[in-house]
């Protein structure tokens, strides 16, 4: 199994409030474990040009107003960017599968400052990160539902709706969904 350029849904009984109702892309997945970042969780009154001024870095025509995300837990002062364009080859990009790429530099923070970044993507603030076979157990013990990453999904559906959404597209109606595992 390998999860990389995937969705994890939190299931309803998700007893870490963190992951409640999340959608979580899955940026890299091996044995000795797996990162992602939390799609759906936008930190209050924290946009991309409140960061960018943090850093220094002004801005101009850039999509200052964009909302910046709840990565995960891990690193929350380190920011990463999702998204499509191929043709950005910072240093030390992460290319997933399905066409997505992970960047976490500051040039690409000073290209969407500028209006020359990439467009759609989705900034956050810190990842999600599992140990080797923490992710399966997980999974195992009804914590997640795994789906396909669609371009829709990740860049174009609101985040409000994007749980739902995800649920809805693996053929799951969320209201049919249980708090509780069951065992056949």
């Amino acid at each position: 199994m390998d999860l990389t350029g995937q969705l994890l849904i939190a299931m309803p009984g998700m007893d870490d409030p963190r992951f409640a109702r999340s959608v979580v892309f899955i940026c890299s997945y091996a044995p000795t474990g797996a990162m992602g970042i939390i799609l759906n969780k936008p930190l209050k009154k924290l946009t991309l040009g409140d960061v960018l001024a943090r850093l220094d870095i002004n801005g101009g025509a850039g999509p200052l107003d964009a909302r910046v995300h709840i990565g995960g837990p891990v690193e929350t002062q380190r920011g990463f960017v999702l998204h499509l364009d191929q043709s950005r080859r910072a240093p030390e990009p992460l290319d997933i599968p399905g066409g997505y790429v992970l960047t976490a530099t500051q040039d690409i923070l000073k290209d969407l400052a500028a209006g020359k970044g990439p467009d759609p993507f989705v900034f956050t603030l810190g990842y999600a990160g599992w140990g080797a076979g923490q992710l399966e157990g997980e999974i195992a013990q009804n914590g997640w539902l795994t789906a396909p990453a669609t371009q829709e999904l990740v860049f174009r559906t609101k985040y409000g709706e994007m749980w739902e959404s995800a649920v809805r597209s693996i053929g799951i109606d969320p209201v049919s969904l249980s708090a509780m595992a069951g065992r056949a």
